[in-house]
C-alpha cells in the first residue's frame, strides 16, 4: 500500500504540475522604458564609451591603514569555535595582520588594469565594464561571439577575472571565439549606484540590454551565478529574441509547479535527479534548515539595508568580516566546523581582499545591498517574471556547494527550453573564481550546443 500511496501522489503531483506549466507561459511580459537612475532630473548624457583606469587615491589607502590600526575592538570568540557564529575572531586578526603589513594594493591594481576597464552613461549612471576580445589570430576564419558576464554579491567582477582569459584564447576544437563583456552591476564598485528607488534585477537588465546594444551586439550570450543568474533570467525572460543563450551557475526557480513538485518529489527523490545526488537537495527539511542558516543576511538587506550599511561602510575589519564569512561557507559549508573557515582552500589571501577593496574603496557595500530591498519589492508590489516562462535556450551547471540545489526537471518549469543541465563533482556558490576551468569549459559546451540548434 505505502508503494501505490506514493505513486497515486506523485501522478497527483504530477497532473497539478502540467496545469501549472500550462499558466506559466500565460502572463504578458511587462514593457520596460528608459528611466532616469540619476540625481536629479533626466538631462542629455554623454553616450559615448570611455577608457576607464582604476585609480585608488593614496588618501584613501592612508586612511584604510589608518582605520585597520585602530581596529582593536574585536570580541573574543567562544573556545573551540569555527565559524558557526560568523567570521572567527581569532583568524580575522590573522587577515587584518595580513591586510596591514603584506597586501599590496597597488600590486593589485595594477594587475585589474591589465583588464579593458570602459565606462558609458546609461539612465544617469556611470556603467563600468571590462570588454575583453580575443587576438586578431584567435578570430582568423571564427565566428565572433558576444557574452555578458554577470556577477552578484558579495561578489563583483573580479570574480572572473581568472575566467576571462580562457574564455578569450584561441582554440581549435571549436569555431567560435568570444567577446566579453564583464561589467559591475550599478551600485557596485565602479558603476555609479541609483539616486531613485527601484533600480531591481529585472531594472538592471534593461540597462544591460542596452549596454549590450550600444556596443553594437544584435544578440549576445549571457553567464550569470547569484544575482548574476537573475538578472541573466529577467534578460532571457524579456529579450528572447536578443539573447541568443543563457547559461546559469546558480538556479533558482520560482514557480507554482516547481515549488509544487519540489515538496511532493521528497517522496521519492530519486525520480527527479542520480541517486548520489539526491543528498544535495533532499531531506529538504535538512537543507531549508540550511538555507536559514546561511540568509539571514538576505532579510536584512532587503528590509533595512542602509542601516547595517552605516556600520559596514565605517570599519574596514567589519566590512571584510561580513564579506568574507559568505566566502568560507558559501563555498564549503563544511568550513564552518574550521578556525580558519577553510578560505585559503580555494583562494588567495590577496584574491580575498582584491574583492573586499572593491567594495571599501568605492563605498558601495550600502549601495549594493539595496538590491536585495528593490528586487524582492518588485515581486511584492508590481511585476513578477518569476511566473514567465524563459524559452531562450538554458544551460545550467550546478556546483555541489551552492546553498540550493534545484532539480533538473523542475526547472524546467521556467526554463523551458533547458538543453544542458551538470551536476559538477565539486565547487560551490562563487564557482568563476573557484573552478574557474571547469565553469568555463561548461559555457563553451553549452554555447557549442546552442550553435548546432
Amino acid at each position: 500500500m505505502g508503494f501505490l500511496y506514493k505513486l497515486l501522489l506523485i501522478g497527483s503531483a504530477l497532473s497539478a504540475v502540467y496545469i501549472s506549466q500550462l499558466f506559466l507561459k500565460n502572463p504578458p511580459i511587462p514593457q520596460f522604458k528608459d528611466q532616469w537612475w540619476g540625481e536629479g532630473q533626466p538631462r542629455v548624457q554623454d553616450e559615448s564609451i570611455k577608457p576607464f583606469k582604476i585609480k585608488v587615491s593614496d588618501e584613501v589607502l592612508s586612511d584604510l591603514q589608518d582605520r585597520l590600526s585602530r581596529s582593536t575592538r574585536i570580541v573574543p570568540g567562544l573556545e573551540g569555535i569555527g565559524f558557526q557564529y560568523g567570521f572567527n575572531a581569532q583568524y580575522m586578526k590573522t587577515v587584518k595582520d595580513y591586510w596591514m603589513n603584506t597586501y599590496d594594493w597597488k600590486k593589485q591594481e595594477a594587475f585589474l588594469n591589465t583588464f579593458p576597464h570602459f565606462k558609458t552613461n546609461i539612465g544617469g549612471l556611470g556603467i563600468h565594464f571590462i570588454h575583453s576580445k580575443p587576438s586578431g589570430q584567435a578570430i582568423k576564419n571564427k565566428k565572433v561571439l558576444p557574452l555578458l558576464l554577470l556577477h552578484g554579491w558579495p561578489g563583483s567582477f573580479v570574480e572572473f577575472t581568472k575566467m576571462i582569459p580562457l574564455l578569450t584564447q584561441e582554440s581549435d576544437k571549436y569555431d567560435f571565439v568570444f567577446e566579453l563583456v564583464v561589467p559591475s552591476l550599478p551600485g557596485y564598485g565602479y558603476s555609479d549606484a541609483a539616486r531613485k528607488p527601484g533600480l531591481g534585477a529585472a531594472e538592471m537588465g534593461f540597462i544591460f540590454d542596452r549596454l549590450m546594444k550600444r556596443l553594437g551586439y544584435d544578440r549576445y550570450y549571457i553567464q550569470g551565478g547569484d544575482w548574476g543568474s537573475l538578472i541573466g533570467s529577467d534578460m532571457a525572460t524579456l529579450f528572447p529574441h536578443r539573447v541568443k543563450g543563457l547559461h546559469l551557475n546558480m538556479v533558482a526557480v520560482n514557480t507554482i509547479g516547481s515549488n509544487l513538485g519540489l515538496m511532493l518529489s521528497s517522496l521519492w527523490p530519486s525520480l527527479l535527479m542520480p541517486a548520489d545526488k539526491v543528498p544535495l537537495t533532499y531531506p529538504l527539511s535538512s537543507r531549508f534548515m540550511h538555507i536559514v542558516q546561511e540568509t539571514g543576511y538576505l532579510h536584512l538587506q532587503a528590509t533595512k539595508p542602509d542601516t547595517v550599511g552605516m556600520a559596514l561602510s565605517d570599519s574596514p575589519i567589519g566590512l571584510a568580516a561580513y564579506l568574507l564569512e559568505k566566502f568560507s561557507t558559501w563555498t564549503k559549508a563544511s568550513g564552518k566546523q574550521l578556525q580558519d573557515g577553510g578560505l585559503l582552500e580555494k583562494f588567495t589571501m590577496d584574491e580575498l581582499l582584491n574583492n573586499v577593496m572593491i567594495y571599501w574603496t568605492t563605498n558601495s557595500i550600502t549601495t549594493s545591498m539595496r538590491m536585495y530591498s528593490e528586487t524582492l519589492s518588485s515581486k511584492q508590489f508590481g511585476y513578477n517574471l518569476d511566473n514567465i516562462a524563459c524559452v531562450v535556450p538554458t544551460g545550467a551547471s550546478v556546483f555541489p556547494e551552492e546553498l540550493f540545489v534545484q532539480p533538473g526537471p523542475l526547472a524546467k518549469f521556467k526554463y523551458t527550453n533547458l538543453i544542458s543541465y551538470n551536476i559538477m563533482d565539486r565547487g560551490g556558490h562563487f564557482a568563476a573564481y573557484e573552478e574557474p576551468q571547469l565553469l568555463a569549459d561548461e559555457v563553451i559546451e553549452f554555447v557549442q550546443k546552442v550553435e548546432k540548434l
